[in-house]
């Protein structure tokens, strides 16, 4: 079952390693696909050709939304595409 996506900057993690679900394109994402965030919502975040799950969780500390993800589980879109024509 594929999560809706959702752009994230890549480049704008807290020091958690978490990422800050604040910049324009999140937002913009979120607002088209009428996503309303929620503690624990499994989203996939994306950033040009890379992607990866998370776990959306508010941060009282920065007072924002950021998403709980594995860095090492950051996967390519190309290669994604490659692999489900084969």
């Amino acid at each position: 079952m594929s999560r809706l996506r959702v752009f994230a900057d890549f480049h704008n993690a807290d020091v958690e390693g978490r990422l800050r679900l604040n910049c324009i394109g999140t937002i913009e994402d979120l607002a088209s696909q009428s996503i309303e965030l929620q503690d624990r919502q499994l989203l996939t975040f994306y950033s040009e050709d890379l992607e990866v799950d998370g776990v959306v969780k508010y941060s009282h500390k920065e007072t924002m939304w950021v998403a709980v993800i594995d860095w090492n589980e950051i996967r390519q879109v190309e290669d994604l595409a490659i692999q489900a024509k084969s």
